[in-house]
């Protein structure tokens, strides 16, 4: 933290000439940290905007989207870029709640520095130092703004401390608040760095630097002598802690640029302290960030291969290199279309190019691969809303592409004649399910082409139309996403909808062998319709499907008549018997039957054999199925208990833990997917939002009798 005197110079022009003058910074944190907040005090005290807007009014740049205004926070990845002393910033907002996780990884992708934000008020949750671990495991440097400084319930060294126990040693403060009055009427007088031992006094209202008294130097003495032991350790230079153990005084130029060196390495955390909304250390936040975070030319590009998966070594972060980009999010906008944020890594964008474009973007939907070159249009610098036109995109920066149809979110941009690809982020799949219908018949149509639009922007949601159930289910990551995806459904497509329970497909089997006779005689003059045939009917295991078997002999039942019976009894397993559900995992033997010259044929067998299988339902004992799904849920240890006590309670079975890093256990256990229906809300209720879990199919298995006659009786 150089610590500069003086104010920040800004200058507002669209696009970096050189990737030494870029800085990517995402803003993480909790919900309701201030990070979208923050973004508006250094857009206004950098003259990028006229003066900050207001989350509850909504009227910040970062917070644009029509949902966002209405349920006041932030639900999508919003780029504002800003200028510091020739360097521009790119200010990645994120949102903090849980369920917009998608949106967060996409912009540590587009990073190369986090910004974790963290409330003096609230400090520290679980989900935060998860993602402190989650950003540490992809080697991003990291840097603390501890803000609401002067909120009346702010503790600010609570916070710090908070910080260093769940982030780690390394976060050591370099700006500390300055206090006057007592408890009840305390406020921020100022901020004292740590390093320059600088006191920047607020008082006044506007900025300016004191000398800091001696009893203030004593008190933060000890913060200050873990900040420079700390840059010591990190130092490259040897002979730096032997001065200082000897007592010789240190250059400040060069203890800068070692801590500077030390963020970049991810060694070292800086903390410092601001108020967004008085103003109150967003100077001195402002100068630091260009300053601690480094350029996209000293960090790595991500793995790189050929489409065909052979890895590419050579490429770094140069504007005369091979085009090498990547789209981080995709917006459908109204007016424009779709409008890609690219992320360019190697070699430079310039509208109307032509570039290849590789990828299957980031939900896999069961979608190929897909390669094409196709010719972008112009290009933009996106502020919020707004965008600004740009002849070109260098390396290492962040620009917005209008109408680049052919890609999709997690895809690669490369030139033609080298065709390249980066592998996209992981991203966690959705697990609240939710039928819906159109309120109105009128609406069906529209209500899949708006669907269909979401999921091409929001990766995260994925839609299902059961084909056994017949409902359209969206599957989303939690609550809030399900209600943005409602709000945007009805706001901004017009398409009204309505929400039900999802329908858990049971199924049924024979519990027991049973015989069926199927007796299709209809001969009431003319050309009538004759078919019998005897069926044997006995259970398989769960996944056999349907085993069908012709024993029958002497042309009882003529050659060219079997298929049919086999027809009608596939069609009969599929509508199912009261109460109607589906059957399956059968073998069902045809051995004895009756035609006639005359008025036998394929559909009088067809529903012969529909006959003969409901009547062998009726005299044998049916078994009502259920799906089960192979559940493995991720947990800290202190939730262990409550998770399989939780788990035993869905009739679930543990078949097996494992440690986890981090701290955490992995749980497996198979449970019934009528107990896990909205697991993804009431897990993260009983973890604290700590816990994740994902499940897939097993097999069906009995459903317990009582349950069964539920059910039953709740379909008829």
């Amino acid at each position: 933290m150089a610590d500069k005197s003086g104010s920040a110079t800004a200058r507002r022009a669209p696009a970096a000439d050189r990737p030494h003058d870029i800085r990517n910074v995402a803003l993480v944190g909790h919900s309701g940290a201030g990070k979208t907040t923050l973004v508006e005090s250094l857009l206004a005290a950098s003259g990028t905007i006229n003066r900050a807007g207001r989350v509850e009014d909504g009227t910040t740049v970062s917070d644009y989207d029509e949902s966002e205004v209405r349920q006041q926070r932030s639900v999508n990845l919003a780029v504002a870029p800003l200028w510091v002393d020739g360097v521009k910033v790119n200010l990645v907002d994120t949102p903090g709640y849980v369920d917009f996780v998608g949106e967060l990884r996409a912009g540590l992708r587009a990073a190369d520095a986090v910004l974790f934000v963290v409330s003096a008020v609230d400090g520290v949750d679980e989900p935060t130092r998860m993602l402190w671990e989650e950003c540490a495991a992809l080697d991003l440097p990291r840097a603390v703004a501890v803000t609401k400084i002067d909120h009346h319930r702010a503790d600010f060294f609570e916070a710090v401390a908070q910080c260093q126990a769940e982030f780690g040693e390394g976060v050591l403060p370099a700006y500390v608040p300055v206090f006057q009055g007592g408890d009840e009427s305390r406020t921020v007088h100022g901020l004292l760095g740590l390093l320059s031992q600088r006191y920047h006094d607020y008082s006044g209202g506007v900025p300016m630097e004191a000398e800091p008294t001696p009893e203030l130097l004593a008190e933060t003495g000890p913060m200050r002598t873990a900040l420079l032991e700390g840059v010591i350790q990190e130092s490259e230079d040897e002979t730096l802690m032997d001065r200082y153990m000897a007592g010789e005084p240190l250059d400040r130029t060069m203890l800068v640029a070692d801590l500077e060196a030390a963020v970049a390495r991810g060694g070292l955390h800086p903390v410092l302290a601001v108020s967004a909304l008085s103003g109150v250390g967003v100077p001195e936040l402002l100068r630091e960030l260009p300053l601690a975070c480094p350029s996209p030319v000293e960090r790595p590009l991500p793995p790189v291969t050929t489409p065909s998966g052979v890895p590419v070594d050579g490429l770094s972060c140069d504007p005369d290199g091979p085009l090498l980009a990547q789209v981080v999010k995709t917006v459908g906008d109204p007016y424009v279309g779709r409008v890609s944020l690219v992320r360019v890594f190697s070699g430079t964008l310039r509208p109307d190019q032509t570039v290849h474009v590789c990828g299957k973007g980031l939900a896999d939907r069961g979608r190929a691969d897909h390669e094409s070159d196709e010719r972008i249009g112009p290009l933009a610098v996106p502020l919020g809303r707004q965008t600004q036109p740009v002849g070109r995109a260098v390396a290492g920066d962040l620009c917005a592409i209008a109408k680049l149809t052919g890609a999709e979110t997690g895809d690669t941009l490369s030139g033609p004649d080298r065709p390249l690809r980066v592998p996209p982020w992981s991203f966690p799949e959705p697990l609240l399910p939710t039928a819906v219908r159109a309120e109105h018949t009128a609406d069906e149509d529209r209500l899949s082409q708006a669907v269909s639009r979401l999921t091409a922007e929001d990766p995260a949601l994925r839609v299902e139309v059961n084909s056994e159930t017949h409902q359209m289910v969206l599957w989303c990551l939690g609550e809030a996403h399900l209600a943005l995806v409602l709000d945007r459904l009805a706001h901004r497509y017009g398409v009204a909808v309505r929400t039900e329970e999802v329908v858990v497909p049971l199924r049924e089997t024979f519990a027991v062998p049973a015989q069926g006779l199927g007796r299709n005689v209809k001969q009431s003059g003319g050309h009538g319709e004759y078919g019998i045939c005897r069926i044997r009917v006995e259970p398989l295991p769960s996944g056999s499907g349907l085993e069908f078997v012709d024993e029958t002999v002497g042309g009882v039942v003529p050659r060219q008549f079997v298929p049919s019976v086999e027809k009608g009894v596939r069609a009969q397993m599929e509508q199912g018997v009261h109460p109607g559900y589906p059957m399956v995992d059968l073998r069902v033997t045809l051995y004895d039957g009756k035609a006639h010259s005359v008025d036998s044929s394929d559909m009088a067998f067809q529903k012969a054999g529909r006959l003969a299988l409901r009547d062998a339902a009726e005299h044998a004992r049916l078994a009502v199925l259920e799906p089960v799904d192979l559940v493995a849920v991720l947990v800290p240890e202190e939730y262990l208990g409550t998770v399989m006590s939780d788990l035993s309670a869905r009739r679930g079975r543990v078949v097996g833990s494992d440690p986890a890093p981090g701290g955490r256990v992995l749980v497996k256990a198979e449970v019934p997917q009528l107990e896990i229906v909205r697991y993804a809300v009431e897990l993260r209720s009983l973890s604290h939002g700590t816990g994740t879990f994902s499940r897939r199919y097993l097999r069906h298995e009995p459903l317990p009798p009582q349950l069964a006659k539920e059910y039953a009786n709740a379909a008829s």
